[in-house]
Parts: C-alpha cells; sequence; structure tokens
C-alpha cells in the first residue's frame, strides 16, 4: 500500500502523444509530396493535351455559325380560278404526286369541251377536202377523155378536108362540101382546145383542193394543240405535290381567289435536311469534300451527329448578298468573311424525323486528311 501510495500517480493520457506521434507522421504526407504529385499529374495531363492538339486538336475547324436547311418547295398554281377544296391541313406529312388544293375545273372544262369540238370540225375539214380532190381528180379524168375524142374528131377533120381539096380542085366535088368540111375541122380543133382548157382548169382546181387539205390539216394541229392547252389547264386545277414531305406555311383557304403565281402553301422536304455551315475564311484552307464532321444539335443535347463535307459555295455569303460590298470606295475597314459549307447529314430515319429545318448546330470538321496536300502545296512553291 505505501509503496502504491508513495509513487506519484501519471494520467494515462500524458503517454498517448509520445505512443502516437510516430503513426501521426507516417499518415500524413508532406506538403513538398502533394505539390509534387499535383505537379506530376498537370504535367503529365498537360503533355496529353497537348500530343492530342498537336495530332487532332489543331486540325479542328469549328464553328456555331450552322444551321439545318432543306430544299423547300413553294406550292402556287399555274391557273387562276376560285379554291373549292383544300386536301391537306398544316404539318401533314405528303408524297409526290398526292392532292393539294382543288380548283373550280368547270371554265376549264368547257374550254376543253369547246376545243374538242374544233378538233372534230377540222377533221370533218379534212375529210370534205380529200372529198373535193377525189372529186376533181373524176374530173380531170373526165376532161381528159373528153380531150382525147375532140382530138380523134380534130383529126378526123382535118383529114377529110385533106382528103375532099383534091376533089373540089378538079371539079368531083363542090365547094360547099368541102366548106363544111373545113368549118367542121375549125369545130372539131375549137372543141380541143376547150377540152385542154378544161384539163388545165380542173387540175388547177385539185391543186387548190390540196392546198385547202393542208390548210385543214394545219389547223386541225392548231386545234389539237388548244385541245391539249385546255387539258393541261383542267389537270392543273388540281394541284399536286412535286416532292414528298410535311405541309407547312398553309395560306391558302376555300373560297379564295388565286393567280398563277400565288404563294398557297410550302413543301418542306424534311427527310432530306442538310446542314450549311458558315466558316471563316481563315479556316477553310484545310477543308477538302470528303472529310468527317461531328455536330451537335441545340434540340438534341448530349448528342453527337456525324456528317460529311458535300461541297463548298462559289463565294463567301456578301458576294450573293441583296447589297454586294464596294471596298473600292471611301475608307477601308477588313472584315473576315464567312464561306457557306454544305455537309451531309447521315442519320438514321429516327433521328432525321426530329430535325428540321432552322435548327442551331455547332460544328467541327476535322481537316487531317489535307496534311498531304499542305506538304505537296509547300514543296511545289519552294521548288518554285
Amino acid at each position: 500500500m505505501s509503496t502504491t501510495a508513495g509513487s506519484p500517480s501519471r494520467p494515462p493520457s500524458a503517454s498517448r502523444p509520445a505512443e502516437d506521434a510516430p503513426v501521426s507522421g507516417a499518415r500524413r504526407p508532406s506538403r513538398r509530396t502533394v505539390l509534387t504529385v499535383l505537379g506530376a499529374v498537370a504535367l503529365i495531363a498537360a503533355a496529353l493535351w497537348l500530343a492530342r492538339w498537336w495530332t487532332v486538336g489543331r486540325f479542328i475547324e469549328s464553328t456555331d455559325d450552322a444551321y439545318l436547311q432543306a430544299d423547300s418547295v413553294t406550292v402556287a398554281p399555274k391557273i387562276a380560278g376560285y379554291v373549292t377544296s383544300v386536301y391537306v391541313t398544316d404539318n401533314q406529312e405528303v408524297k409526290p404526286g398526292d392532292p393539294l388544293v382543288q380548283l373550280d375545273a368547270r371554265q376549264y372544262q368547257v374550254a376543253l369541251d369547246q376545243a374538242r369540238a374544233t378538233v372534230d370540225a377540222r377533221k370533218a375539214d379534212i375529210e370534205r377536202a380529200q372529198a373535193e380532190i377525189k372529186q376533181q381528180q373524176s374530173n380531170i379524168a373526165q376532161a381528159q377523155a373528153q380531150q382525147r375524142v375532140s382530138r380523134v374528131s380534130a383529126q378526123h377533120a382535118s383529114d377529110e378536108v385533106r382528103r375532099y381539096a383534091p376533089l373540089v380542085a378538079s371539079g368531083a366535088e363542090t365547094s360547099e362540101r368541102l366548106a363544111e368540111l373545113t368549118s367542121s375541122r375549125d369545130q372539131a380543133n375549137a372543141t380541143l382546145a376547150a377540152n385542154g382548157a378544161a384539163v388545165e382548169a380542173a387540175r388547177s382546181q385539185i391543186a387548190s383542193a390540196v392546198a385547202q387539205l393542208a390548210q385543214a390539216r394545219a389547223q386541225l394541229e392548231a386545234a389539237q394543240a388548244s385541245a391539249q392547252q385546255s387539258q393541261l389547264d383542267l389537270d392543273h386545277t388540281v394541284v399536286r405535290s412535286a416532292l414528298g414531305g410535311k405541309v407547312g406555311d398553309r395560306t391558302v383557304r376555300v373560297g379564295q381567289y388565286v393567280q398563277p403565281g400565288t404563294r398557297m402553301l410550302t413543301v418542306v422536304p424534311v427527310q432530306s435536311t442538310y446542314l450549311v455551315a458558315n466558316f471563316k475564311e481563315t479556316q477553310v484552307g484545310r477543308m477538302r469534300i470528303g472529310q468527317p464532321v461531328e455536330m451537335r444539335v441545340d434540340a438534341l443535347p448530349g448528342h453527337t451527329l456525324h456528317g460529311v463535307v458535300d461541297s463548298f459555295s462559289p463565294g463567301t455569303g456578301s458576294q450573293f448578298a441583296l447589297l454586294p460590298p464596294e471596298n473600292a470606295t471611301g475608307n477601308f475597314t477588313k472584315i473576315v468573311q464567312r464561306v457557306p459549307v454544305r455537309i451531309r447529314v447521315d442519320v438514321g430515319p429516327e433521328t432525321r424525323s426530329v430535325l428540321m429545318p432552322g435548327l442551331s448546330v455547332d460544328v467541327d470538321v476535322d481537316t487531317r486528311s489535307a496534311r498531304d496536300r499542305d506538304a505537296r502545296i509547300d514543296a511545289e512553291n519552294h521548288r518554285g
């Protein structure tokens, strides 16, 4: 008891700092070690980023000045008339050849009937001209037959005069008989001349009939052309879609009077949308047709679409503006121009059903395929 009582008591916690000190020092790294590790990680990340930029990143050309487009068609009538029916509604899908609008067809049906009647009349004129030609051919044959008869009579009368002339001179026949024969010869010759004139007249008549036939045929062709035009006008009373797509911007209403060229609605081929990206002129130097493209559509967040460079505009956007700039006058401030680049969108039908003209897109074009060409251009310029 004395020993226990005499020895000074020490709290249990007094020895713990000395025992725990080595353990705490082993678990906590120094600040220098932490900074070294962080620096190494940052250096590795920077090296990876630099390698990525050197091999890929510096060849990527990007822009957010890009929008989806489609070759929309404005539907307008070719003839004038009142709208009697509208077969489509807003945003409806249509196929090529589907009827869109019906115009009043009564007046065009009447014009077609009249044109067909004119065609029938011209055909009748042709038949009449052909009949006249046949009749004139018969008249010619008849006149030629009469001409042959009169020629024989004239020849016989002349022979009689030559045969009786010596007899009259010898006194065997009277002069009265010779006078009768001479008169008969002269009449026969006159009849021959008249029949010859009749043949010529018949021939001229057949030439006139042939000309009338040609005229009737020409008039028939004109009437048939007019009938075809009337048929076209009648067909155009039904306005049909020239391509497949969706109906938009519909302004036509039943009872409206429309003129040729009146804007009635628009058909948008949403299944054939493409992208037009407006790159700065400093970005298109290494772009080539066929280079891969990555696209991010604002309407589809979190999705990356793919495409291919399809073509380049033949000029910058300012060259096709309504009022092109005139840089040869006054003070000059250089403005970076933009070149429209058409990009083909390679997506499936499910994704394409979501895309529509006018949507904004962020575009990245991989121009690495142009490195070899740049090297050839540099070598060519160096040799020059």
